[in-house]
């Protein structure tokens, strides 16, 4: 049976705990990964701070090359553009072990609409 992209996000939405812009914000002042999952160019031009970029398409055969990413029980916030991109990704890094994972729900979209900090200086990208 064939799925739209759209059935294949609900279905990971369904698998992974998301948590809203502000309390994501406030789980920041704790030790926390941030992880952003869209392309080079969208995490230039401005994401949330501190966050390290690793592109969806290839998260799984980078994320283990990444000291801060070695403890697979350690707490990660992923995010994209509007969530889909990140719930799946969430699906993908519990499949490999991954097991402190929060989806932020709408993205970096609903992270501005919140009107919390972005970036866009340079920084670290993979």
């Amino acid at each position: 049976m064939s799925m739209t992209p759209m059935q294949l996000v609900a279905e990971a939405r369904a698998q992974i705990q998301e948590v809203d812009p502000p309390s994501a914000w406030d789980s920041m002042s704790n030790p926390v990964q941030i992880l952003d999952v869209r392309e080079a160019s969208e995490f230039e031009a401005g994401r949330i701070p501190g966050a390290v970029n690793i592109p969806r398409g290839i998260l799984e055969f980078r994320i283990g090359e990444l000291p801060d990413f070695t403890n697979k029980a350690a707490p990660i916030l992923i995010y994209c553009r509007t969530g889909g991109r990140a719930a799946l990704a969430a699906v993908q890094l519990s499949r490999i072990g991954y097991t402190n994972l929060k989806s932020i729900t709408g993205g970096i979209m609903a992270w501005q609409t919140a009107n919390l900090p972005v970036e866009t200086e340079k920084t670290n990208y993979y």
